[in-house]
């Protein structure tokens, strides 16, 4: 991207940030006519009927773990929820909504479709259709720059429920089903460095798709297990997972990409096509693959592969 245009791009989305937060009323202390900011509020509605761990609270709105202490200490002095320790974990803090914060977000709930409704009231049918069409989007575009990807070590559990996951869509998309002990997947020794590595990608803290690498010495680096949940399917991941790995795959030396799939796998082997890859000769005796892909990489710093269509 030039210089020129993301400058414009980014005046574009602090306009739109603007007239967002002035219109919503987030500006102010009194949020919807309450007498609490929009930090609070915001809370009463994610703790929602069951309550959640403090922790889990952080990773959903992405906020240090100090303001968060200090939002619900402001709530628990106004009675609208009880912090406490989850049973049989002292370690983790959960907090609750009392009956008075229950009522609050009720009312917080009244006065948001209230101001929603004031968004689309001074507009005709054809605009707010426009409007609400356009939201959606944002809201989309939005989640996919909320996704995070960590290197983490096969071990680590949110790795291992990736991986579960991932045996489990196989064994029931699969005509053959999946047993893991018949494939040819890499043991975890070699998706850790040096050998490899694993990416985790990450929503609100929430694991949502995995890919490893394998940096076999003297050989093509290969993509392996790479698995997007199905909710957050259509956000770009599985792409964003190919980018990052083709780029790890560059900086460690690799000038061949390689990965197999089967043919069950439909939305999987178009991504692969329009990524780039082309299909080649069976490379491995993968029991459960029907279509080996390679793809030249190009090394550090040499600018994009022009290979790869835009989408």
């Amino acid at each position: 991207m030039n210089a020129e245009r993301e400058a414009g791009q980014i005046a574009r989305v602090r306009r739109f940030n603007r007239t967002v937060t002035e219109r919503v009323g987030v500006l102010h202390d009194h949020y919807l006519g309450r007498d609490r900011p929009v930090g609070e509020a915001r809370l009463l509605w994610e703790i929602g009927d069951e309550g959640r761990d403090v922790r889990g609270l952080r990773d959903r709105l992405g906020l240090d773990s100090g303001y968060v202490s200090r939002l619900l200490r402001s709530l628990e002095a106004d009675g609208l929820v009880t912090v406490g320790t989850a049973p049989g974990d002292r370690r983790v803090r959960t907090v609750r909504l009392t009956e008075a914060g229950r009522a609050e977000r009720a009312a917080l709930d009244t006065r948001s479709d209230a101001l929603a409704g004031s968004l689309l009231r001074p507009l005709n049918p054809a605009q707010r259709a426009r409007l609400v069409t356009a939201m959606a989007e944002v809201e989309r575009l939005l989640t996919a720059a909320t996704v995070v990807l960590d290197t983490l070590d096969p071990g680590h559990p949110d790795a291992v429920h990736c991986l579960r996951a991932y045996a489990a869509e196989l064994g029931e998309r699969l005509d053959t089903g999946f047993d893991p002990a018949r494939s040819l997947l890499p043991d975890p020794g070699e998706l850790r460095p040096p050998h490899g590595l694993f990416l985790v990608a990450r929503l609100h803290g929430d694991p949502v798709g995995c890919a490893g690498l394998k940096l076999p010495p003297g050989a093509p680096a290969e993509v392996k297990r790479m698995w997007v949940a199905p909710d957050v399917r259509g956000l770009g991941l599985a792409r964003r997972l190919l980018a990052e790995l083709e780029s790890r795959a560059a900086r460690h030396g690799s000038t061949l990409l390689r990965l197999d799939t089967n043919k069950a796998l439909t939305a999987a082997l178009g991504l692969y096509r329009a990524y780039g890859f082309e299909e080649v000769e069976a490379f491995n005796d993968e029991p459960y693959a029907h279509h080996w892909f390679e793809k030249r990489v190009a090394p550090p710093g040499a600018g994009p592969d022009v290979s790869v269509p835009a989408r």
